[in-house]
């Protein structure tokens, strides 16, 4: 068992983003099997917004033994579906022979510095025809003092990304999102230099700004955004 302590204070602003994880979350889901990892759990805000209880298993993984307390504490108290649990470690750590129908990170591969050797991991625990899911932030270029604040290394675009992905998983979808958030955050970047945003500007993004790229961003095919998703599907050896 691991003794991780993870190093970001956002987790409790960013909870309050329920516009912004129902969006990517009606985007992803579609993909989820029976079976979900989910990588880096946090405080299990996410979790909250994606597990719909319908699932087999979703075991959230988590290395601070802090942040997997408060999920047990949500699991308890009903605030979190009953087919949730919890692992205290790490991928490397777990069991080889354990298998997922999909392995979702959620704002998490960006903290990990080994990302290549970590997302070889993630093919390994897949079954056949399961799908690999990311969601980080986009473009190096926008990469902040929040960014390394939070534990971020870096900051993905579709080519950075795309190389880390083992050959036995296919593209299913590849795009950014949040346009209008881009514009915010480059706005930030050349201006504000924030370490950490406020809960006002967590609201204000996520009841105004979310919403608007909601709207626009099939419109321009997601070719623009702040956050990239991708999504991968391990290819079954016939």
């Amino acid at each position: 068992m691991t003794d991780f302590s993870y190093i970001g204070s956002e987790l409790e602003i960013f909870q309050h983003a329920t516009n912004w994880k129902n969006y990517y979350g009606n985007l992803i889901r579609p993909f989820f099997g029976r079976e979900v990892l989910e990588v880096g759990a946090g405080i299990g805000a996410t979790t909250q917004t994606l597990c719909t209880g319908e699932y087999e298993r979703w075991v959230c993984l988590e290395p601070d033994r802090r942040l997997t307390a408060e999920i047990d504490s949500k699991i308890v108290r009903g605030e979190l579906p009953k087919c949730c649990r919890t692992m205290t470690e790490t991928l490397a750590e777990m069991e080889k022979g354990e298998k997922f129908d999909s392995i979702i990170y959620i704002d998490v591969l960006e903290h990990i510095e080994h990302d290549a050797e970590e997302v070889q991991a993630a093919a390994r625990h897949l079954k056949d025809d399961g799908h690999l899911i990311v969601l980080s932030p986009a473009h190096q270029f926008l990469y902040t003092p929040f960014d390394k604040a939070i534990g971020h290394y870096r900051r993905y675009n579709k080519k950075t990304l795309s190389a880390l992905i083992p050959a036995e998983l296919e593209t299913v979808r590849l795009i950014y999102l949040d346009s209008i958030g881009a514009f915010a955050s480059l706005a930030n970047k050349l201006a504000l230099q924030q370490s950490m945003p406020t809960l006002k500007q967590i609201l204000l993004w996520d009841k105004k700004l979310v919403p608007t790229s909601t709207f626009f961003d099939p419109l321009i095919r997601y070719y623009v955004g702040k956050t990239i998703v991708g999504i991968w599907r391990k290819t079954a050896i016939r």
